[in-house]
């Protein structure tokens, strides 16, 4: 069972709001998953982050990897050092 760390989108048409959910890759983008790990709220000016960062390495230890995206926040809250993060295999 592969598993990521992701956006699930939340909120209102026009108005999004995401949580940073661990699932299974099978599983739908607002569907099923695991463990949620935070929030990304990006009308606020700047834009609204929180994390577990303890449940996000545990998850990451366990072979979890994050999106793109979800990696990119990561870095910017320090929870990743820009070197943690593998680069994904071609």
């Amino acid at each position: 069972m592969a598993v990521k760390i992701r956006l699930a989108r939340h909120g209102a048409k026009k108005r999004p709001f995401y949580r940073i959910v661990v699932a299974d890759n099978d599983s739908p983008r607002d569907g099923r998953f695991l463990e949620k790990v935070g929030t990304y709220n990006p009308l606020q000016d700047p834009a609204e982050v929180t994390v577990e960062a303890e449940r996000i390495q545990y998850w990451m230890a366990q072979g979890a990897t994050p999106t793109d995206t979800v990696k990119n926040l990561l870095k910017k809250e320090g929870v990743l050092a820009a070197g943690d993060a593998a680069a994904p295999a071609e």
